[in-house]
């Protein structure tokens, strides 16, 4: 492994903030969603009970549902559900469905999104369970997470009402509003609704919980939660200009607290962060060397556009290194992927971006072939009677 650190890479360096955001969340995680940098990471992967932020797991599985749609087994937005005794059993926040009633995909959506319905997480469970019941879906659930890369998830039912068993680390529920905002931008802009009234049943209960939406921060979603175990918490987003926070708060002690605190994380984020370009896609950084090809090096360039975030604050400066494994024997094709741009800082993720071959290099005629042979006899002999054995 060869680590390479070239000297046109000192144009991009520049400084950190000598501090990070302090929250009173017991656990917390702030992604830039923009550049993939993890801005603050607090017990990121302790299993935490997720009270309501868990329906956003059972919202990604009934967007994959209707995506399939009713023919391949999936659902549409038109349909209407049963609404079984056992989805009516549910205490807390609620859509107040009625036993025997049946209701729109769509209703039962808004239903969990803007009112926290635990009713209609239920519905929907039932109705997407391989055996018909809640808690098959859960395992469904449970599966899912994992194949999504959330390790540290699982689950008991489909609305985070308490139950043993039932956790998610603020992490895992990062990744999941990132999947929801990237795989299912159609259905979105359901998670900035402030107001929903089904059926004029309850005009009392027809805000969203989210306290972000009406503060003209760019916040967007996605789900408050609450329960006497879990606290207080958010997985929140927001979007200014071409940025996009995610956060996820977890553990506070009141619902002042939550919106306070997460407005702060907000303003912190876009503040004290400022997006760069460091170099267009074909903007080359180093050179690696070649064997048995018409050239000795082949040139390293950038896949794509690098941008990264630039505390404003003052502090240490980032760290870059290109890493590869060479000498690269021809043929070479441009465009091949050869090695990793390594971007490291202090207080702040690593960024790992691929470099590819700026030019093909094609292979060496017989005197090249002839020479590198030469050259390898020679560094054998020179290399003694024992490491030449």
């Amino acid at each position: 492994m060869i680590r390479h650190i070239s000297a046109c890479l000192a144009l991009i360096l520049f400084s950190l903030p000598a501090f990070a955001f302090e929250t009173r969340a017991t656990a917390a995680y702030v992604l830039d969603q923009t550049t993939g940098t993890v801005l603050l990471a607090k017990n990121a992967d302790t299993p935490l009970p997720p009270a309501s932020m868990s329906k956003l797991m059972t919202l990604y599985m009934a967007f994959e549902a209707i995506e399939r749609g009713k023919e391949d087994g999936g659902l549409n937005l038109v349909e209407e559900l049963p609404v079984s005794q056992h989805a009516m059993s549910y205490g807390g926040s609620s859509m107040f469905l009625r036993s025997g009633e049946r209701v729109k995909v769509e209703d039962l959506l808004r239903g969990i999104i803007v009112l926290s319905g635990n009713d209609a997480c239920a519905v929907i469970a039932e109705a997407l369970s391989p055996d018909g019941t809640e808690y098959g879906f859960a395992r469904l659930m449970t599966q899912r997470a994992q194949q999504l890369g959330m390790t540290n998830s699982t689950f008991a039912n489909s609305n985070g009402w308490p139950q043993a068993g039932h956790l998610m680390s603020v992490r895992d529920l990062a990744l999941l509003a990132n999947r929801i905002i990237t795989d299912f931008p159609q259905f979105y802009p359901l998670f900035a609704e402030t107001e929903f009234e089904f059926d004029n049943r309850v005009p009392s209960n027809k805000s969203n919980r989210n306290p972000l939406l009406t503060l003209g921060i760019g916040a967007d979603g996605l789900k408050t939660g609450h329960t006497s175990e879990a606290g207080y918490g958010l997985v929140g987003s927001a979007k200014q200009g071409d940025r996009r926070v995610i956060f996820v708060l977890s553990g506070l002690d009141s619902v002042a607290a939550r919106a306070q605190e997460s407005e702060s994380i907000v303003n912190w984020a876009f503040r004290q962060f400022s997006q760069r370009s460091l170099g267009k896609a074909g903007t080359q950084l180093a050179e690696a060397p070649v064997s048995m090809g018409m050239a000795q090096t082949v040139g390293l360039e950038l896949k794509e556009e690098l941008s990264v975030l630039a505390p404003v604050a003052g502090g240490q400066e980032m760290q870059a290194e290109v890493i590869y494994k060479g000498p690269f024997r021809a043929p070479i094709s441009k465009g091949d992927e050869l090695a990793e741009l390594v971007l490291t800082r202090e207080g702040l993720s690593e960024i790992r971006v691929p470099l590819v071959a700026s030019e093909a290099v094609g292979p060496g005629g017989f005197m090249v072939k002839i020479t590198a042979a030469v050259r390898h006899l020679l560094a054998r002999l020179n290399a003694g009677p024992q490491d030449a054995s």
